[in-house]
C-alpha cells in the first residue's frame, strides 16, 4: 500500500442497505442521494488527500483478520469519511470491520453533561453497528494504552484514526503509531473538515481573509456527495461484548453537577431532525437573525457538529440545495461552518499555544504585557464567574444560558470573554477561566472554535490592533452600551434573569 491508498483486491459487490428502520423521509431522501452517487464506498472515487499514514507500516498484513476504526470526534456511521476509509481497507483485504470507542475516565474539563450526550449518541451508533455487521467495542482507557494488546489480541490489521488538533489527542494517535505501528499502519483520517485540515493550508493563516479563498477554491474537489456505508459483507471471527450503558458513567471522575441539558437529545438522529428544522424555519432569516441574542436565528447544531453526531458537510450539501431561495443566508451560513470552523482547526494544527497568550500574535502579546498592571475597577474571582454574580445584568445573564443550556449566542460569548479580560487581574488568568468556564458548561467546549473563540476575544487572533485603551491595549473592546445598540439586552435579560450584584472591592 503506498502511504495515501489501500492494498487493491477483487471486491465481490454487496447490496447496499440501511442500518435503521424507521427514519424520516428526510433522511431517507438523504439516503437514496447517497445510494445514487455509489452503491458503497468500493464504487466510489475515494479522495486520498483525506488520509495520512502516521506509522511506520503502511501495508495491511496478510494475517489481518480485521479493521478497526477508533472513534473519537467524529462518533457517527453516516456521512464519515473515517468510517467508509476503513470499510474500504476493510472489504478490500476481505476481512470484519470494528469500530471502538475508548472512554477516557476524564478529558480535559469535560463534565457529566457532556459524556451523557456522548453515551445516547454512541448507544444509537452501537445499534446501527449490528444492523450493519459491524463490531462496535465500548472500551475504558486512553486508546495508545489499550488498543495495541486489542489490535495484537485480535489481529487488527489496520487502525483508522480521527484527526482533532488538540494536543492531547495529537499525541494520542502519535504514541499508538509509535507503540504498533511497526507492525499494523495506523491511518489518520479527516472526516470533521470539508476541505482536510493538511490540504486547506500548510501553515498558521493569519485569519478569515487569508484562508477564504485557498478552502472556497478547493470546494469543488471536496464537497461532494457521500457514499452509503454498507452492511459489511465479512464476518468477524469474535464478537463484541455488549455495553452496559447504565452502567458506563461509573468510574467517571468528572464533575457531576454539570447536569444534562433539558430537552437535548443526542445521536445522528436528533442532530439530522435539527438540521430539517434549521433549514424549515431558520435559515430564511439567517442573514438578518443570526447576530441578535433575542431572536430565534442560530443553527443550533454545534452539539451535534462538536461531537461528530452529525457531519458538516452534509450540513452543507443541504444548505446549499436552497441557495437560490435564500442566496444570503445559504452564503452566511456556508462563511460560519466552513470558512470560520475550519480556520479555527488550522489554527489550533499549526499553533501549539493555541489555548495560552503565548500563541497570540506578537503585536497583542506586547499590547497585553504593556498594560497587565492597568488599574481594573472590577477584579472578580472564577467563582464569582461562575456562579453570575457580577455588577453586569447582562453578562450574568449569558453565564447562567451557558450554565442553564450549554451554550451562549456568538455575539454575546465574545462580550462575556472580553469583560472577564477587563474583570480579571492577568491576561494570563483572564483566558484560562474563559477556556474553562466554556470547556466545563459549553455542549462545544474542548473545541477548536472554542479556544479560538476566546483568543479572539482576548488574545487578538485572526483580529487586528484597534485604538488604544486601558486594560485591553489594542485588543478589540466591547461594552454594555454597545449591546444595547445592537439588540434588546432588556428582553435577554428578563428571560434568564441575571441580577446586579453589589460589588465587594478586593
Amino acid at each position: 500500500m503506498s502511504s495515501n491508498s489501500p492494498p487493491t483486491k477483487k471486491f465481490k459487490k454487496t447490496s447496499s442497505e440501511v442500518g435503521t428502520s424507521k427514519t424520516s423521509n428526510f433522511l431517507n431522501d438523504i439516503e437514496a442521494e447517497r445510494k445514487k452517487t455509489a452503491s458503497s464506498i468500493m464504487e466510489f472515487k475515494f479522495n486520498k488527500k483525506r488520509v495520512r499514514v502516521l506509522s511506520e507500516q503502511k501495508e495491511v498484513p496478510e494475517w489481518a483478520e480485521g479493521v478497526i476504526y477508533w472513534t473519537f470526534r467524529d462518533e457517527r456511521i453516516h456521512d464519515n469519511w473515517a468510517l467508509l476509509y476503513a470499510q474500504k481497507l476493510a472489504i478490500k483485504n476481505k476481512v470484519s470491520l470494528h469500530i471502538t470507542f475508548c472512554r477516557l475516565t476524564q478529558f480535559l474539563n469535560c463534565s457529566l453533561r457532556h459524556y451523557k450526550h456522548i453515551f445516547q449518541g454512541l448507544e444509537e451508533l452501537e445499534t446501527e453497528c449490528k444492523d450493519l455487521n459491524i463490531q462496535f467495542h465500548f472500551l475504558i482507557g486512553c486508546a495508545a494504552d489499550i488498543l495495541p494488546e486489542f489490535v495484537k489480541k485480535h489481529k487488527l490489521g489496520a487502525i483508522v484514526v480521527d484527526f482533532m488538533p488538540v494536543r492531547e489527542h495529537m499525541s494520542w494517535a502519535k504514541q499508538l503509531a509509535d507503540r504498533i505501528g511497526s507492525e499494523v499502519p495506523v491511518i489518520q483520517v479527516d472526516a470533521h473538515n470539508i476541505v482536510p485540515c493538511w490540504v486547506a493550508s500548510d501553515k498558521q493563516e493569519y485569519g478569515a481573509r487569508t484562508i477564504r479563498n485557498k478552502i472556497n477554491n478547493k470546494l469543488p474537489e471536496f464537497l461532494t456527495e457521500f457514499p452509503p456505508v454498507i452492511k459489511h459483507p465479512f464476518n468477524s471471527k469474535f464478537k463484541a461484548q455488549p455495553t452496559n450503558w447504565d452502567e458506563a458513567d461509573k468510574t467517571l471522575e468528572v464533575d457531576r453537577s454539570v447536569v444534562s441539558v433539558p430537552g437535548l437529545k443526542a445521536g445522528f438522529k436528533a442532530g439530522m431532525a435539527e438540521l430539517e428544522n434549521f433549514l424549515k424555519k431558520r435559515l430564511p432569516k439567517y442573514s438578518t437573525d443570526r447576530n441578535n441574542p433575542v431572536k430565534d436565528g442560530l443553527s443550533k447544531l454545534s452539539p451535534w457538529l462538536h461531537f461528530g453526531q452529525i457531519s458538516a458537510q452534509r450540513c452543507i450539501l443541504e444548505v446549499s440545495k436552497l441557495s437560490k431561495q435564500y442566496p444570503e443566508s445559504v452564503a452566511a451560513y456556508r462563511e460560519e461552518a466552513i470558512v470560520r470552523r475550519e480556520l479555527s482547526d488550522n489554527f489550533c494544527f499549526y499553533n501549539p499555544k493555541y489555548d495560552k497568550i503565548d500563541g497570540a500574535p506578537n503585536w497583542a502579546q506586547t499590547t497585553l504585557n504593556d498594560h497587565r498592571k492597568d488599574k481594573r475597577m472590577y477584579v472578580y474571582t472564577r467563582e464569582e464567574l461562575e456562579g453570575s454574580r457580577t455588577h453586569d445584568d447582562l453578562w450574568n445573564s449569558a453565564q447562567i444560558q451557558l450554565v442553564k443550556e450549554g451554550k451562549m449566542h456568538g455575539f454575546l460569548r465574545m462580550y462575556w470573554a472580553k469583560k472577564i479580560l477587563e474583570w480579571t487581574d492577568t491576561p494570563e488568568r483572564a483566558l484560562a477561566d474563559a477556556i474553562y468556564l466554556n470547556d466545563k458548561y459549553s455542549m462545544d467546549g474542548r473545541d477548536p472554535s472554542g479556544f479560538v473563540g476566546c483568543m479572539w476575544s482576548i488574545c487578538g487572533i485572526h483580529d487586528q490592533g484597534w485604538r488604544e485603551r486601558d486594560i485591553f491595549g489594542k485588543i478589540r473592546y466591547m461594552n454594555y452600551a454597545g449591546c444595547k445598540r445592537k439588540f434588546d439586552i432588556n428582553a435577554f435579560i428578563a428571560r434568564y434573569g441575571g441580577m446586579v450584584h453589589k460589588y465587594t472591592k478586593k
